[in-house]
């Protein structure tokens, strides 16, 4: 009777093993998609920038050094790699400072306010925004689970045996790039 009980035991062991492991790798996936999301969104957004650079230029020729930084910062912020949650954290938020800039130095055109390119572009910056700021919100919802459960015990015990690690939140650490631009059209 007494082996049936330790091997109940043992039994009942190993499947709570297999089920933290099971939860490690699904949170551990959860945060490669949350990644992924951000990842194609910045993407999407560094290739729209090209285009309002050129439409801007037409119209503000001699703000040449907003013009050139945001060049500068989204070529910055291509570059990184891909699994630099860090270092992509901190291009992607300078970026967005030179963006607010940019779209500060277009508010003193009103030909270039009124055109079509112009809002058509602007709006679909917006969007992107917006859709990066959501994908930013889920992957550090998955970081966060992923970080409970690789520092809880008793799964921090599989975590540490399987390799299991923290990962990094997609978070701003200059606080004045908290600041939101003062842009208004």
């Amino acid at each position: 009777m007494g082996t049936w009980i330790v091997l109940g035991v043992l039994v009942a062991l190993g499947l709570y093993v297999v089920y933290l492991y099971n939860t490690l790798v699904r949170q551990r996936q959860m945060v490669r998609e949350g990644w992924s999301g951000i990842d194609v969104q910045l993407k999407r957004r560094t290739d729209l920038i090209p285009n309002l650079i050129e439409t801007v230029k037409g119209y503000a020729a001699h703000e040449k050094a907003t013009l050139e930084e945001v060049t500068e910062l989204r070529a910055r912020a291509a570059s990184m790699p891909r699994d630099d949650v860090a270092g992509r954290s901190q291009a992607e938020s300078m970026l967005s400072q030179a963006l607010g800039r940019l779209f500060a130095v277009a508010e003193a055109y009103p030909d270039l306010k009124a055109n079509d390119g112009f809002r058509d572009l602007h709006a679909s910056l917006d969007k992107v925004e917006e859709t990066i700021q959501m994908a930013r919100r889920y992957y550090n919802g998955a970081v966060r689970g992923l970080n409970v459960t690789v520092e809880s015990f008793p799964a921090n015990l599989i975590a540490g045996k399987f390799g299991f690690e923290q990962a990094d939140y997609f978070e701003i650490e200059d606080p004045a790039d908290r600041a939101v631009p003062d842009v208004s059209f």
